[in-house]
């Protein structure tokens, strides 16, 4: 629960820099918000206090929680080839990427 606390460009340099760290094989495993998937509704508790946690993120750190098509862009812009999301943790998800 690290990345969100970040701006996109810092996020894709602590991305690359994972990537580096891991083998061809390997994963990196973040845990964190996953915000406008299509199946959540907007008067769930859950929903509510994802989005609430955006602005948090936005007024204290300037970064912000991000959708799927958000982390699919900081992925690929860190030279990630494919990921996975499992929204298992509440309203945080883990999240795999592989190179």
């Amino acid at each position: 629960w690290v990345l969100h606390d970040w701006n996109d460009e810092d996020c894709i340099k602590i991305l690359k820099s994972c990537k580096k760290s891991i083998s061809k094989k390997g994963k990196v495993i973040i845990i964190d918000v996953v915000i406008n998937n299509e199946e959540q509704d907007e008067e769930d508790e859950t929903t509510q206090l994802k989005l609430l946690s955006d602005i948090n993120m936005a007024a204290i750190f300037g970064a912000k929680e991000r959708s799927e098509k958000e982390w699919k862009q900081l992925f690929i812009k860190a030279g990630f080839n494919n990921y996975k999301i499992f929204p298992i943790f509440g309203f945080r998800s883990l999240i795999e990427v592989y190179p």
